[in-house]
C-alpha cells in the first residue's frame, strides 16, 4: 500500500529530513503514483485532490497479514494486519457482525472525531494484533495513521523533495521520492495531521528522533524513541461539536 499526503495536510516530522536526501517530487505528474502501479499491476489509485493520493493492490498477499481498504462518509482507510480482538471491538463500538479491521478503525476514528471519550493513544492502544493502518478524512482534511507496538508488519515512511509525507509497506517505495530522507515507521506510534507524531505506549513522553547512517555512511531519516525524561504537556479533549476536529486537541 501507498499513502503520499500534502505537507499541508501531513508535516513531516523534521528528524526524518536527511541533508544527503536526493529525494524527488512524488506527486508531480502523478511519479510516485505510476510507479507504484508498474511495480503492483492492477492496482487502485485513490486521488485525493490537493491532498494527495492512496494506492492500494489485493495480489500477492501475505494471508496472515491481509490488506483491505473501505470509504464510509468521505473516511479513506487502508489496514494490513489483523486484529485479535475483533469481537470485542465491533461490540465497543456498536457495529455490526459483519464489520471487519478496516470499518473498526473508521468507526474509531470517527468516535474520537466526534466527542470520543478516550484519548487518542487509549484508542489505539486498545487495537490488540500485529497492524498498520492509514486513514484519511477528507471532510477535515485529517491523516491518523499508526503502527502496532511490535513492528509486526513492514511500514516505512519519509520525506520527499516537496516536504510532503510519504509512506508504504515498501522500502523501496518510500525511497524512490524520498532517497535518504526516509526510515522505518516508529512502532507503536500513532501520527496525526495537527498532533505529529505520539507514542501510544507512552503517551505522555516526547520523542526524540535518533540518527541513522546507512553501510556508505550517508545519514538517513532518523528513527524515533520515547524520551523518558521529556514529558508532554496534556491538553484534555474539551466536548465540542461533532463538526470539530479532534485532533486538534491532542
Amino acid at each position: 500500500m501507498l499513502a503520499v499526503f500534502d505537507n499541508s495536510v501531513a508535516k513531516s516530522p523534521e528528524g526524518l529530513q536527511s541533508p544527503e536526501s536526493n529525494s524527488v517530487s512524488a506527486l508531480n505528474d502523478g511519479f510516485l503514483a505510476q510507479h507504484f502501479s508498474s511495480v503492483h499491476p492492477g492496482s487502485v489509485t485513490v486521488n485525493l485532490g490537493p491532498s494527495g493520493i492512496l494506492a492500494y493492490s489485493l495480489h500477492q498477499q501475505n494471508p496472515l497479514l491481509p490488506r483491505l481498504f473501505a470509504v464510509v462518509d468521505d473516511i479513506f482507510c487502508l489496514f494490513q494486519g489483523h486484529l485479535d480482538n475483533v469481537a470485542n471491538l465491533k461490540q465497543q463500538y456498536g457495529l455490526n457482525k459483519t464489520a471487519n479491521e478496516v470499518i473498526i478503525v473508521i468507526e474509531a476514528y470517527r468516535t474520537l472525531r466526534d466527542r470520543g471519550p478516550y484519548p487518542a493513544a487509549q484508542v489505539v492502544r486498545d487495537f490488540q494484533g500485529k497492524f498498520t493502518f492509514i486513514l484519511f478524512d477528507s471532510g477535515s482534511k485529517t491523516a491518523f495513521i499508526s503502527a502496532d507496538a511490535d513492528g509486526s508488519v513492514p511500514f516505512f515512511w519519509g520525506t520527499d523533495a516537496d516536504g510532503n509525507l510519504v509512506l508504504s509497506a515498501e522500502t523501496e517505495i518510500v525511497t524512490k521520492s524520498c532517497g535518504k530522507s526516509s526510515a522505518p515507521f516508529p512502532k507503536g506510534c500513532f501520527f496525526t495531521t495537527l498532533g505529529g507524531l505520539s507514542s501510544f505506549e507512552h503517551p505522555l513522553n516526547e520523542l526524540k528522533p535518533v540518527p541513522r547512517v546507512d553501510s556508505s555512511g550517508h545519514v538517513c531519516g532518523a528513527t524515533f524513541k520515547v524520551d523518558a525524561d521529556a514529558k508532554k504537556e496534556v491538553i484534555g479533549m474539551p466536548r465540542v461539536g461533532s463538526a470539530a476536529n479532534w485532533s486538534n486537541n491532542i
